[in-house]
């Protein structure tokens, strides 16, 4: 049995993901910003954190961690000229300043593993450009950089790599997907000719964080129905 992190874990992929983790046999120790979720599991325990507090602490971990996962995101799409800094600014801070402090303060724990993965979440969009995309693609460019940055610093005692979904339906992305016209015209834009689900992107993270992707670490995995 190995103990796994994963923030933002009570909904969408991260709620996908702790409950295969855990039922594989595995401890999952999983966190939630505001609502906890409704149905529980006994290989998970959930605790509250929001990434954004200048205090954040991780003192409920145990000693050492096999995976960390993070998934806390945005999805604000906007024309550039209606964006504010302050908009890219919030954004940052979510998906970048937060998954920094979260690894900082994970990665003690994650050396006193023989073997850990890190998994962190981008876009499509990043490296295939789309238009209103360029808040979500300024944040998630720079989650790609530091991907490969760490798997180059921390190799080969901890694995990092970063999948990079299309649009996938889950809470964060339900105001895109509310009606059957929308489901319908966004599937077709996708060569598979549907939308992703959070186990198409959970399966991906689960084999990132095995010793089955052991070999594989500073890449940038595209799970989007061949939109890339």
């Amino acid at each position: 049995m190995q103990h796994y992190l994963i923030i933002g874990g009570s909904s969408g992929i991260g709620q996908q993901l702790a409950r295969q983790l855990a039922d594989a046999g595995h401890s999952v120790i999983a966190t939630y910003n505001t609502h906890p979720p409704v149905t529980t599991h006994p290989q998970i325990s959930y605790h509250p954190l929001n990434v954004l507090d200048d205090n954040l602490s991780l003192d409920f971990l145990p000693g050492a961690l096999a995976g960390l996962v993070y998934c806390p995101g945005s999805i604000n799409l906007r024309p550039f000229e209606r964006i504010k800094p302050a908009d890219f600014e919030a954004d940052y801070k979510l998906q970048v300043i937060g998954a920094i402090k979260v690894m900082q303060l994970a990665l003690p724990r994650l050396k006193q593993s023989e073997h850990s993965s890190i998994v962190l979440f981008s876009t499509v969009a990043v490296q295939s450009g789309l238009p209103f995309h360029t808040q979500v693609s300024a944040s998630k460019g720079a989650i790609e950089g530091l991907t490969k940055a760490l798997a180059a610093e921390y190799a080969p005692k901890v694995r990092v790599n970063c999948i990079a979904p299309s649009l996938t339906n889950t809470p964060l992305a339900a105001s895109l997907l509310n009606t059957e016209q929308k489901l319908e015209a966004n599937a077709v834009r996708h060569p598979m000719k549907r939308i992703g689900t959070p186990e198409d992107i959970a399966n991906m993270a689960a084999f990132l964080l095995s010793e089955k992707a052991s070999w594989i670490t500073g890449q940038i995995m595209h799970v989007d129905g061949g939109m890339s």
